[in-house]
C-alpha cells in the first residue's frame, strides 16, 4: 500500500495472486448460475462453515439485510445488540428495507449480550405483539474493541433461540479473526447459527464481497432476497476469484495481525497522554482515548499523522481506533509508535 492505514481492515489492497486470480477466473452468469468461480467460492465458504450452501453477496451490509429479511416478514421482530453494527452502521435498512422491528438488548464489555436479556426480548404468543423471528449477535463485536464471542457462548444463544422457535444469524464480518483469536474453526464457532455472513473484503483483504452461509432451504429464499434488494450480478466470478485466494490463504496468517495490534497496544498504553488497556485487545482492534488535557483531540492527531503518511480513525473528540491488516508490516507498528509520542509530547 502507499501509506500505513490504521482506519480500518476494509482499506486492504488484493494481494499480487488475488489480482492475477480475478485476471485469469473463469466466468458465466451467476444469475443464471453459471458462473463456475462463484459457485466454486459458495461451496468452499460452506464448506468450511459446515452449512449446507452459500451465496456471494456485494457487501456485509447486504449479506446482514438479506438474512434478515429472509428469517424475518414485515412487522417481525430481530433481537440484537444496541451498539451492533447491524443496527448502528447500516442505514436502518432492517425497517427501511424489511419492514422489520428491532429490539434491542445492551453489548457487554465482552461482545456479549445477555441471555436474560435476549429472553426477555422475546415476545409472548399475543396478537397485540409483534412476532420475534431471530436473534442476531455479532462475531467479533467491532463496537467493543473486537471482542471474539467463544463457540460455548454462541450455542448457549443458538439453545435458547431454538428452544423459543426463533433463527440465530451471525454477523461474522470478522468471524476468522474470532476463530484465529481462540484458536478454533469458523465451522466450530457457527455450529449453531442458521445463518452466518461474513466478509472478504476486510482482514481477508479481498476487494470486494461478503458470502450468505446456511441451510439449502435457507440460501434458496436468500437469493430471491438478494435479487430484490439488487444484488444480482452478472460475471461476478472475477470478484469471486480474489475471495477463493482470499479463503485459501488469509485464515492462518491472521494471528499475524492480532500480534501486531497488540504490540502496538503495549506501546500506546506506555504514553501519559493515552488512557488504554491493551489486555482487551485480542483481534486486530484498538481504542483509545486521549486525555482531555492532552495537547491534541482525535481529529487534530489525525491530521498531523497524515503529514507523516499514518491514517488514523477518529471517534469522536478524544477517541481513536486502529485497526491492524496484511498491509500493516511490524516496522510500521514501531514508526506509528513514534510518531504518535511525538505528537502527544
Amino acid at each position: 500500500m502507499d501509506r500505513i492505514d490504521l482506519r480500518s481492515d476494509t482499506v486492504t489492497w488484493p494481494t499480487p495472486r488475488m489480482r492475477q486470480a480475478m485476471a485469469e477466473a473463469p466466468v458465466g452468469d451467476d444469475v443464471y448460475g453459471e458462473d463456475p468461480t462463484v459457485n466454486a467460492l459458495q461451496a468452499q465458504a460452506a464448506a468450511l462453515f459446515d452449512k449446507e450452501a452459500g451465496l456471494l453477496v456485494a457487501s456485509g451490509t447486504q449479506g446482514n439485510i438479506t438474512a434478515l429479511m429472509t428469517h424475518c416478514g414485515r412487522g417481525d421482530r430481530a433481537i440484537m445488540g444496541n451498539i451492533a453494527h447491524t443496527h448502528l452502521y447500516e442505514a436502518g435498512n432492517p425497517a427501511a428495507l424489511g419492514g422489520i422491528q428491532t429490539h434491542m438488548v445492551p453489548v457487554q464489555p465482552d461482545g456479549s449480550l445477555r441471555l436474560e436479556d435476549l429472553e426477555a426480548g422475546i415476545t409472548s404468543d399475543d396478537s397485540h405483539y409483534p412476532v420475534t423471528r431471530v436473534i442476531s449477535i455479532e462475531n467479533t463485536q467491532g463496537s467493543v474493541g473486537g471482542q471474539p464471542l467463544p463457540a460455548s457462548y454462541i450455542e448457549a444463544v443458538g439453545a435458547l433461540a431454538h428452544k423459543r422457535g426463533l433463527h440465530l444469524h451471525i454477523d461474522g464480518a470478522r468471524i476468522f479473526n474470532a476463530a484465529a483469536a481462540l484458536e478454533t474453526s469458523v465451522a466450530e464457532l457457527c455450529a449453531a447459527a442458521d445463518s452466518v455472513t461474513f466478509c472478504l473484503s476486510k482482514g481477508l483483504c479481498a476487494p470486494v464481497g461478503s458470502v450468505l452461509v446456511g441451510s439449502h432451504d435457507f440460501i434458496r429464499r436468500a437469493h430471491r432476497v438478494r435479487k430484490l434488494l439488487g444484488g444480482g450480478m452478472r460475471q461476478a466470478g472475477i470478484i469471486a476469484a480474489a475471495g477463493l485466494v482470499a479463503l485459501e490463504e488469509m485464515p492462518g496468517r491472521l494471528h499475524e495481525d492480532h500480534a501486531k495490534a497488540r504490540a502496538l497496544a503495549d506501546a500506546l498504553a506506555q504514553m501519559p497522554c493515552i488512557q488504554l488497556d491493551p489486555a482487551p485487545v485480542r483481534t486486530n482492534m484498538i481504542f483509545f482515548d486521549l486525555h482531555p488535557d492532552a495537547p491534541l483531540d482525535a481529529e487534530q492527531l489525525a491530521e498531523r499523522l497524515r503529514a507523516d503518511n499514518i491514517w488514523i480513525g477518529p471517534f469522536g473528540k478524544w477517541r481513536v481506533r486502529l485497526v491492524t491488516h496484511y498491509w500493516i508490516m511490524p516496522e510500521h507498528v514501531e514508526f506509528v509508535a513514534q510518531r504518535m509520542r511525538h505528537h502527544l509530547a
